[in-house]
């Protein structure tokens, strides 16, 4: 096995197991010769090389992630990776803890636009398990 189908191999059951089939399926048959590359490129370096690393867990990298996205404001992107705690072991306290840091750390209309964007989202995820 060369070394891009390893990543690429690795990226996409680790992608598979945050995101989940559903998400994945979706992106993959959405994808096209315009994005091959860039769906290559997050496969094998944000999943392979990245979400696959076992120094911490999917957890911990989770909260990071959210962390990230909202201080940044990648809202819709926040979204996913809110859906995907369901997947990585982050629960809503930690979600919470997460969006107080990034109060501090990244400014209170940040945090207040996630809250809402994560709120909703765990809204949908109760909906759909009949909570």
């Amino acid at each position: 096995m060369n070394e891009k189908s390893k990543w690429h191999e690795q990226g996409m059951a680790t992608r598979r197991a945050v995101l989940g089939d559903a998400h994945v399926d979706r992106a993959e048959a959405a994808k096209t010769t315009f994005d091959a590359p860039f769906q290559e490129l997050i496969t094998e370096a944000a999943w392979g090389h990245v979400w696959s690393r076992d120094t911490i867990t999917r957890r911990e990298r989770s909260m990071m992630t959210l962390a990230l996205l909202a201080g940044l404001g990648n809202f819709e992107e926040l979204a996913l990776h809110t859906r995907a705690t369901a997947n990585t072991g982050a629960t809503r306290d930690d979600i919470l803890e997460v969006m107080l840091h990034v109060a501090i750390y990244a400014g209170v209309p940040r945090a207040n636009h996630a809250i809402k964007v994560v709120k909703h989202v765990l809204d949908e995820m109760d909906k759909e398990k009949g909570k």
